[in-house]
This record gives structure tokens, sequence and C-alpha cells, in this order.
């Protein structure tokens, strides 16, 4: 019987104690299943090892390597208008205004940088002011999935909500789990990402527009919708301008469009999509970079039950401009569409070969951007 090994977190006893222990057996496997993700998830920050040579929009780069000279843990909850602060291991809290005045307070009742390890949430961008000067005091910053936090403790047991029990669970979720310090965004970057966010607003504005147009039949209704649609396909031009000349001004950005340029079935929205929401593509691995685009099938088995494999997580609007481009390709483009054929010859539902195109193709876009070659449907045959 081969002994279990010792979980990483030492600290936390368990509340089932040695029930809690899996005996597993000792023979090796000869195979591995295909449709398990090995390694740990991209969404988790904790997937990979090393300094990247470029950075991304997304909260990832330092690793924290840098672990044994933190001594303190603090979490922060941000709200729209304040923040409330709780530092470990004394336990201390604090609530200030979201300004220019409470960010210079906090400032200076932080610890030494380097010390300390901050952990905020990701609310819906309030958050990247305060990173922001926290990366520019030289501290070591972290940015957390709020769903990770909240399970962590309902983990922990605690069940109540209020700003200041969120941020005491961030620090402990910081002082358990270690989540990866994120490194500052290039001006860029941020540009070309909140245009891209910008023309899919007024994408999705649009799209309604027209449907009211539709239905209705008053002429001077008509006419308003009429106008409203034609400002917004004037500013959709505008943004599109704008985003071709921040691209053409990058020499990494025009190679990369360039090359995922050549691929049958991928066009601009799909690169300038790409380019400004997966900054990652080139940097990971195949399964690494399918979950953090939530295209990963992951088990759900336990026991004798055997459930479904299915996506879950990752990057929705990432997978809206893949899935257009999927369903180009599995017409266009020879080996996606020899792919989808196999698949539905094997009596696949349609959602499951559309995933599984949208898979592969994203596959071949990764590995095309880190070996820096071309389309080449000969090298693509061979499954990714």
């Amino acid at each position: 019987m081969v002994k279990p090994a010792k979980r990483s977190g030492a600290g936390f006893t368990t509340a089932a104690g040695s029930r809690s222990r899996v005996f597993r057996s000792s023979k090796t496997v000869t195979k591995q299943d295909r449709c398990r993700f090995f390694g740990q998830s991209p969404n988790s920050r904790q997937s990979r090892d090393g300094v990247y040579a470029a950075t991304s929009s997304y909260p990832q780069g330092r690793d924290n390597a840098m672990s044994e000279s933190i001594t303190q843990f603090v979490g922060i909850d941000v709200a729209k208008r304040s923040f409330d602060v709780c530092c470990l291991p004394e336990e201390s809290r604090l609530s200030l205004s979201y300004d220019e005045q409470g960010l210079s307070q906090l400032l200076c009742k932080l610890p030494d940088k380097g010390t300390c390890l901050i952990v905020v949430e990701a609310t819906g961008g309030y958050q990247r002011r305060l990173v922001a000067e926290l990366l520019d005091a030289g501290h070591y910053v972290a940015v957390a999935n709020p769903r990770q936090v909240r399970d962590f403790a309902k983990g922990m047991g605690i069940l109540a909500k209020t700003d200041p029990i969120d941020a005491k669970a961030i620090a402990h979720f910081g002082q358990h789990v270690r989540p990866r310090t994120v490194e500052k965004t290039p001006e860029k970057q941020v540009e070309l990402e909140q245009l891209v966010t910008r023309r899919r607003q007024l994408v999705d504005h649009r799209t309604a527009e027209s449907n009211r147009l539709d239905t209705i039949s008053v002429k001077s209704v008509r006419k308003s919708i009429q106008y409203v649609i034609n400002l917004l396909n004037k500013q959709i031009e505008r943004i599109e301008k704008d985003i071709l000349a921040l691209l053409e001004s990058d020499d990494d950005w025009k190679d990369k469009r360039k090359l995922l340029d050549s691929v049958p079935g991928i066009g601009p929205v799909t690169i300038v999509s790409l380019l400004a929401e997966l900054p990652e593509l080139g940097l990971l691995n195949r399964q690494e970079i399918a979950a953090l685009a939530g295209l990963a099938p992951f088990n759900r088995d336990s026991g004798r039950f055997r459930g479904r494999r299915s996506i879950w997580g990752g990057r929705s609007s990432v997978r809206s401009a893949l899935y257009m481009a999927a369903l180009t390709a599995r017409r266009c483009n020879p080996v996606i569409r020899q792919f989808a054929e196999r698949l539905e010859a094997e009596g696949k539902l349609f959602k499951v070969v559309i995933t599984a195109c949208m898979r592969k193709l994203l596959v071949i876009l990764n590995t095309m951007v880190k070996n820096n070659t071309h389309w080449n449907p000969k090298l693509c045959q061979i499954n990714p």
C-alpha cells in the first residue's frame, strides 16, 4: 500500500481527519487519458514557471519565487468609492476612500515593499487604478478571481459577507494559495484591449437597434432608429481605423497579424480579438491555451460514475471570436473541414463538433505563433 503524499497546505486540518486520505494503486498508468487536462489551469495563476519576455494585459507575470522574503499578506476589497484593507498575520484593518487621498494613505500604511503580498479581486475594472499605484510603488500584487476567493472563504466556514470580512478572506487566500503576481501592462496593450471592447459594445448596440427596426411601423420611430444605426456605423468605422493604426505601430503585432491572416477562416475581427484579449497566444502549451480560452474538456468523474466532459470557465470574448472563425473554417479550411466531417460521421452533436473545431483551430494558431511559421496544411494534418 502506498502512503499518501503530504499536502502542500500543511497548516490546514480537514474536518474529516484521516478519512480524507485517498489510497491509490502503485501500478503505473501506461496510457494517458487524452480527455484529461494534466497540470494546472492557467486560470489559477499558478500554471506556469519562469518570467515571460512579454507582458500580458491579463493578470500574470512575476513568479512568486520571492516568497521567502514575504512575511505579510494584505487583502484589499475594492468598491467604487472605497476599499477595505486587512493585513495578516496581525489582522490590522483599514477602510479608506477610493481617491488620491485614500491611495496616498494606503501607500504610507502598507509594509515595506518586497515584504508583503497584496491581493485584490478583479472587480470589473475598479481594481486597475489601485493595482497600477501599488505596482508603481514596487509592491508585489496579485489579482484574484472573485469566485475562487469566495469558494475559499466558504471552505473556511466564512458564510457572512461584508467588505471587512471579504478583505480578511482575501488576505487569507493570499497567505495560503499564494496567487501569481502581476506586472504592469504596457500602455499599448491596454489601449488595444479597450478599443476592441468598445467596438464589441457598439456592434452589440447596433444589432439591438437593427432588431428594433424590423418591428417598428411608425415612420418617425423608424427614422430615429435609423439615425442611431448610422451614427453607430460611423463610430465603429472610426474605432476600426484606430485599431488598425495601433496594430501598425507595433512590429510584434504586425508579424503576428501576418501569421494569423494566412490561416483560412481567420478574419480581421478574430485576429484583433486574439491579439487584444489573448496575448498569451504562443506562450503556452496546447492544454493551457485551451483552458485559458475555456475550450478544454474537464473531467466529471466520481467512483464508478463517469460524467460527461464539458468546457468551463475561460474568456468568453475569445470563444465568441473563435466560434465565428470555426464556422467559416468548417467550409473553407481543409484541415478543419476534414476534422469536422470525421466527428460528424461518428455521430457527434453540432455543438460538440464546433467546440472541437474551435479548440483545434486555437491550438493550430498557438503553435504557429510559438514557432513563428505560416499556415501549412500538411503540418496541420497531424493532430496537434
